[in-house]
């Protein structure tokens, strides 16, 4: 079954607007996943939104609601929050470029696939994917997804190009609250070099596929032996059925014509001489 795609819009480098996809690039279906099963009836739990008094609800009568005292509520309707304007729902655009060395692991959160939209988008995308690689720099720019702006970095990977969200700074946590009691005092000489050694010896490329999940391939082997084992117990849990771009013209022109509006600011920017 083909991905479906998270966001669709336009890729922007200035005046450059690339029709593009987003993708996830993980995937859940690989790890095991359970359902809960009310022995004595052997049924499926499901979860219904209810309201004290009132009992079950239907989604349709569901709001959100911001807390503002004690048990009391700003109450938003969904089409108050869809009308919320902004230009990033539509338009993911490179403001800046840095070093990717630059930016703490601690930032990055999860990685997206970038493709073209079509066969017309692929010549700048090409462009955007090696310019990026040339200069060795990552592009930082912000993406509205499932209701959520998120700050994020654009790279080159392989043909194409990768994505991955970042973390806003007021979400981390500083690093002094936790190492507060750890004391800064040098390490014993001959017990450094020791540890550097076998660094050094287990120092080896990074190869993902060396490392597997063993929780879940031994989570596997019990429930296939369960499943032959005709003694496990089974049950048949019935469905009660309540489970709820635009084409890109004179690429040359367009980048050119950034440079020179690129061009522009620095000069406006420039601190004038004094006269001598």
């Amino acid at each position: 079954m083909a991905p479906r795609a998270l966001w669709k819009g336009q890729l922007r480098l200035s005046l450059v607007s690339i029709p593009v996809e987003i993708f996830s690039a993980t995937k859940t279906g690989a790890r095991v996943s359970f359902r809960q099963i009310h022995e004595p009836s052997g049924k499926r739990v499901r979860y219904e939104k209810t309201v004290p008094g009132i009992g079950p609800v239907k989604s349709d009568d569901i709001v959100k609601g911001y807390e503002v005292d004690d048990d009391e509520y700003v109450l938003l309707d969904p089409d108050e929050i869809e009308a919320i304007k902004l230009d990033t729902k539509k338009t993911f655009e490179l403001v800046q470029f840095v070093d990717a060395c630059e930016i703490s692991p601690l930032y990055f959160n999860k990685p997206y696939y970038i493709t073209a939209s079509d066969d017309l988008a692929q010549d700048a995308y090409r462009v955007v994917r090696d310019a990026l690689r040339e200069a060795g720099k990552v592009g930082l720019g912000q993406v509205t997804m499932r209701g959520k702006e998120y700050l994020a970095a654009v790279k080159p990977c392989g043909d194409g190009l990768l994505m991955e969200t970042l973390r806003y700074e007021d979400e981390l946590r500083e690093a002094d609250e936790i190492f507060t009691e750890m004391e800064d005092e040098k390490v014993d000489s001959d017990l450094l070099e020791v540890a550097t050694s076998l660094i050094d010896r287990k120092s080896a490329p990074f190869d993902a596929s060396a490392y597997r999940d063993k929780y879940a391939e031994a989570m596997q082997t019990l429930l296939d032996a369960k499943i032959k084992d005709k003694k496990t117990p089974r049950v048949r849990a019935d469905d009660d059925g309540t489970d709820a771009g635009d084409n890109v013209v004179d690429l040359m022109s367009a980048l050119k014509q950034s440079l020179k509006e690129a061009d522009g600011k620095k000069k406006k920017k420039a601190p004038r001489k004094k006269a001598s």
